[in-house]
C-alpha cells in the first residue's frame, strides 16, 4: 500500500472506532499485537480493552493531530477527550473528564493494522486511581 493509503487506513480505523462500529476490528490482522508498555495484547485482548474503554467513556472523542508515514508505518499524535461514566478496569465511575494525549505508531501489513506501539499520559492518574508523580 502507498503511504497515502496507509494514512487513510489509520484515519478510517479511528472513524469506525468512534462510531463503535465492529468493522473496526476487521481492519486488524488476526495476529495483531498491541504493545502497551510492559505487556502485549492479542487481537482478542485488544477487542476487550477497546469495548471496556468505550463503554466506560461513552462520549469519547479522538482527535488526530499530526500524522507521518514511511514505508509500512504510520506515526500519529492523538488527543482523547471523554467523561468517565462507567466502570473501567475495576474503577467505579468518577464523572471526571479526561484528556489523554499520546503518540503512537501502527505497522501495516496486507492492508490491515498489524501492530501498535504507543506512549502517553496515564489514564489511571487522571481518574485518581494512582497518585500523580
Amino acid at each position: 500500500m502507498s503511504i497515502k493509503e496507509n494514512k487513510s487506513l489509520v484515519k478510517r480505523s479511528f472513524d469506525l472506532l468512534m462510531r463503535k462500529d465492529e468493522a473496526f476490528f476487521d481492519l486488524l490482522t488476526r495476529d495483531y499485537i498491541g504493545h502497551y508498555g510492559d505487556r502485549d495484547l492479542s487481537l482478542e485482548e485488544e477487542k476487550n480493552l477497546d469495548h471496556a474503554f468505550l463503554a466506560a467513556f461513552s462520549d469519547a472523542v479522538a482527535t488526530i493531530g499530526d500524522m507521518v508515514a514511511e514505508g509500512d508505518k504510520v506515526a500519529y499524535r492523538v488527543t482523547w477527550r471523554a467523561t468517565h461514566t462507567g466502570e473501567f478496569m475495576g474503577i467505579a465511575p468518577t464523572g471526571k473528564k479526561i484528556k489523554l494525549m499520546y503518540s503512537a505508531i501502527f505497522r501495516i501489513s496486507g492492508g490491515k493494522l498489524a501492530e501498535w506501539w504507543g506512549v502517553g499520559e496515564d489514564l489511571y492518574q487522571q481518574l485518581g486511581a494512582i497518585p500523580k508523580q
